[in-house]
């Protein structure tokens, strides 16, 4: 018979613990854990389920879910709720699946544990969330939510934060420095349990966040990780091998392919590689895949195939969605950005399945979904940045973020991380930097400017009232602050207040701060100030064009849907910027020629005119291949420049009812439908049908069916008859209609 394993771990509390053992085991077993690990035993003589706060700094694959599902059990026992915090969206779904394990406990069989994500729509409390147990989100969504002072949140007993080395990047840092700093300091005193990479400085963080330090470098599989140059690999655990170059010269290509290959061909180990660009990935995947497919049984050969048909159904119809799903097909596949969705969610899980055996990706996948592999590759340890304009070094941290990548627990018995040296760089150097390397230490980002900005706008805005006492009290509180001083921070935003003095955002009398109407509006709508700023006055100035919804001429319309989205596409908060490349101009002349864009008075030097560009092609229903092939906007990339053109135009409506252009709302709402569905304006009134999308919408106004009246009156099988439609979604559209 089994011994419960818990009966064996010391607890700081016993009493609590033999009344929570039996359900703690429960969970054990219906994670399959036979043993806990070490840094969970730590964690839990640190007394994680006694509500302790802990920051485990631990590698990949060590544990740490489980060590956050401990002190979810104390603290759904006392009717807490529980608040996961992650950077990306990818990971609160991926949280959200595996948390899900929870409702299995017959612990709670009594109440139903209620499980709830949430990613989006800033301009919201959650008030949806009051009744929900555990809740996932975003570090962004937390912090929009923390504005709008939502009364649920007293509640909350335990943040897990996940990724907390994140504070050291310049985009997410400053967002959970300033969520972090606001955990601290709630009435409450919540328990924390912050999860992290290993960093030179955890102390200094644990310290600041009044945690027990949990520091462990124990991984379920070893990892070894070395250099290769010139067909030689060296490994840091002393060893040292060749790799057959399997008939090939021996170039950067084939070396990556050869070492990839090496993996399959010895135990039949899956790599993962990592390339600095999304085109690199794209033309590895392409020439290595010839080679694959030579070595694949049959049965393999036969899923890889079946998975790319099912790319090609389901993935987006484009040039790069038809190269994917032919490298899939031959056991390759390649994950970067610019993918659609449905297209990365298939690859990932064929080489989660082993269908694919060597992935190519960019170094973005290794802070995203968990995608473990016997050998990691990198093929270069530069990355471009978009600040600097140009390739730079990664950092150790990013390098050991990657690294942990490597060893499946549940096949291998350990992992391998291999850099490629080039021409660039002295494999000596690589071996001696990278691979025997110290991750550098978390520093805070609290001091970027547009950081700033948007969250001393975010911390006034919370409050009718603040002292700017007060104010310099929450900033004293901050990493940032802890460990560099007051005096510089405080100067920076004595500058800033006086900025949002004169933009009349805040009003300043004495020491006393108080948001305008304005001010607070912008705060909540979780955009940059500046954005805000720049908004209005495009608002306040706005002379012609008054749009009248019974009279108006096409022209007259087109100018201002032109204005409002290149307001858009100009702003601080507009995302991706994309840059026009060299083989695009032609094409893009002619766009630019086509919506008359110099009449409007702008140059097709400037930067924002590809987005643009892009924004008006898309209502004009241009295809998603289309703009791939013209123009040079991947799935990925479209899709996340109309989520975010759509918020925007939100933004801008909200903005617009703020400074009284109530001529002008009726136009922008309209311009927000035609944006989400990428339609033209005689659209709008079937594209609101449910099951109805631009296609479908577009061959039922070919068919003569205009509006909902005239779907009432076509009978079901004349209408199921329209290409596009079928007799199911017939019927579906005629029963909407009746109800």
């Amino acid at each position: 018979m089994r011994v419960p394993i818990l009966l064996y771990i010391k607890w700081n509390d016993s009493k609590q613990f033999y009344e929570m053992k039996e359900y703690l085991d429960e969970l054990l077993r219906l994670l399959k854990y036979d043993s806990l690990y070490p840094p969970q035993e730590i964690a839990l003589s640190k007394g994680v389920m006694n509500g302790n706060s802990i920051l485990v700094t631990t590698p990949t694959s060590s544990g740490k879910t489980l060590i956050g599902l401990m002190g979810m059990i104390n603290i759904l026992n006392k009717r807490k709720k529980v608040v996961y915090l992650t950077p990306l969206k990818a990971l609160a779904t991926e949280k959200f699946n595996e948390f899900n394990i929870i409702k299995n406990l017959s612990y709670y069989n009594d109440r139903k544990i209620k499980i709830a994500i949430s990613t989006g729509d800033y301009d919201s409390s959650g008030s949806e969330l009051i009744d929900k147990d555990i809740i996932i989100l975003t570090n962004e969504k937390m912090d929009s939510i923390l504005r709008h002072d939502s009364n649920w949140i007293n509640n909350v007993g335990l943040f897990i934060i996940d990724e907390i080395h994140l504070l050291t990047e310049r985009e997410r840092g400053p967002t959970l420095e300033i969520i972090l700093t606001k955990i601290k300091l709630m009435p409450q005193k919540p328990q924390i349990i912050g999860i992290s990479a290993t960093v030179s400085n955890s102390d200094e963080v644990a310290e600041w966040l009044t945690c027990e330090s949990i520091q462990s470098n124990w991984r379920p599989t070893e990892l070894i990780e070395g250099v290769y140059n010139y067909g030689k690999v060296t490994m840091n655990n002393g060893t040292s091998y060749d790799i057959d170059n399997i008939g090939i010269p021996d170039n950067s290509t084939n070396a990556i392919t050869s070492l990839a290959m090496d993996s399959i061909t010895n135990g039949g180990g899956q790599s993962l590689v990592f390339a600095e660009t999304r085109k690199r990935t794209v033309s590895l995947a392409k020439k290595t895949s010839e080679i694959v497919s030579k070595f694949l049984d049959k049965p393999s050969k036969q899923l890889a195939q079946k998975t790319g048909v099912e790319i090609l159904k389901e993935g987006d119809d484009t040039e790069l969605n038809r190269t994917l799903s032919s490298t899939v097909a031959k056991g390759v596949g390649f994950h970067h950005a610019g993918l659609g969705a449905k297209s990365r969610q298939i690859v990932e899980k064929a080489f989660r399945n082993g269908i694919v055996k060597i992935l190519f990706a960019t170094p973005t996948l290794a802070a995203g979904v968990n995608l473990p592999a016997r050998r990691v590759i990198i093929t270069s340890i530069f990355r471009y940045d978009y600040e600097f304009g140009g390739n730079v070094p990664m950092s150790v941290l990013q390098y050991k973020q990657i690294c942990g990548r490597a060893g499946r627990p549940a096949y291998d018995k350990y992992g391998e991380a291999i850099i490629i040296a080039d021409s660039r760089t002295n494999p000596e150097d690589l071996y001696n930097h990278f691979v025997l390397g110290v991750p550098e230490p978390i520093v805070s980002q609290l001091m970027d400017e547009r950081a700033l900005r948007v969250h001393v706008l975010g911390i006034l805005a919370s409050k009718p009232k603040m002292l700017k006492s007060e104010l310099l009290h929450f900033f004293e509180q901050t990493f940032l602050s802890k460990y560099q001083g007051s005096q510089t921070i405080g100067f920076e935003i004595e500058s800033l207040l006086t900025f949002l003095t004169d933009e009349k955002l805040i009003i300043m009398r004495n020491d006393l701060l108080m948001p305008t109407k304005f001010g607070k509006r912008v705060s909540l709508l979780y955009i940059d100030p500046k954005t805000g700023i720049e908004f209005k006055k495009n608002l306040d100035s706005y002379k012609g064009n008054i749009y009248d919804i019974n009279n108006v001429s096409a022209n007259r319309y087109e100018n201002n849907v032109i204005n409002f989205l290149y307001w858009i596409c100009d702003c601080y908060d507009f995302y991706p910027k994309l840059t026009l490349r060299q083989n695009e101009t032609a094409h893009f002349q002619r766009l630019f020629d086509k919506h008359k864009l110099d009449s409007c008075g702008l140059s097709n030097y400037d930067y924002s005119l590809k987005s643009l560009v892009i924004l008006l092609e898309w209502l004009d229903e241009s295809s998603e291949a289309n703009l791939n092939e013209k123009i040079g906007v991947e799935p990925g990339d479209l899709h996340r420049m109309v989520e975010t053109t759509y918020w925007l135009l939100y933004c801008l409506y909200e903005i617009a009812k703020l400074v009284e252009r109530k001529d002008l709302l009726p136009e922008i709402n309209i311009l927000r439908l035609r944006i989400k569905h990428g339609v033209k304006s005689e659209l709008i009134p079937l594209i609101q049908l449910e099951g109805i999308g631009r296609i479908r919408a577009r061959s039922l106004y070919r068919a003569g069916i205009t509006d909902v009246a005239m779907i009432e009156k076509i009978s079901e099988s004349k209408l199921g008859s329209i290409p596009k439609i079928g007799v199911k979604l017939a019927k579906k559209l005629k029963s909407q209609i009746k109800n």
